[in-house]
């Protein structure tokens, strides 16, 4: 029988994705951060305030997407995983132990904002929950197991409820 995820195992892989996406969304900011620097110093005072604004409100959307794109898309691959939990040996799987769709991963990572909002209790569920799930995937109707195969989930079927 496959262990779930446990709360550990699940906070390092998302501490390592957390550092892949800034990585990749600080350089692809300072890419068009330039272009945006250099357009703010030709402009008048109230024009460059409202771009920039502007700019750090694109700037937060083109942030949320990478991230949803990236969770969902990574989630929803052969691989099951993102590439903090392949670094931690965790996959993500429906309640069968199968693999998710990206319409599911997109609900699972959305549901993850409600486990945050509400002082980050849906996340530390998964320390206390039987199958150490958390708000967000209970939502989704998933599971984390503790393996880097995901094939060895659906071969040990009698742990599905």
């Amino acid at each position: 029988m496959q262990p779930y995820g446990g709360f550990w195992w699940r906070v390092l892989a998302y501490f390592i994705d957390a550092i892949i996406l800034n990585i990749a969304i600080s350089v692809v900011f300072s890419i068009l951060g330039l272009g945006i620097g250099a357009s703010l110093t030709m402009m008048e005072a109230g024009q460059a305030s409202n771009a920039y604004t502007g700019a750090l409100m694109m700037s937060s959307l083109l942030s949320l997407v990478a991230s949803w794109l990236y969770f969902a898309l990574m989630e929803s691959s052969p691989m099951q995983a993102t590439v903090g939990k392949l670094a931690v040996g965790v996959i993500v799987t429906d309640l069968n132990g199968n693999r998710i769709s990206f319409a599911r991963a997109t609900g699972r990572y959305f549901a993850k904002i409600l486990s945050g909002l509400i002082l980050f209790i849906g996340y530390i569920m998964v320390a206390f929950t039987e199958r150490k799930q958390g708000l967000h995937d209970m939502l989704a109707g998933t599971l984390v197991w503790k393996t880097r195969d995901p094939r060895s989930v659906v071969s040990h079927e009698e742990v599905f409820r």
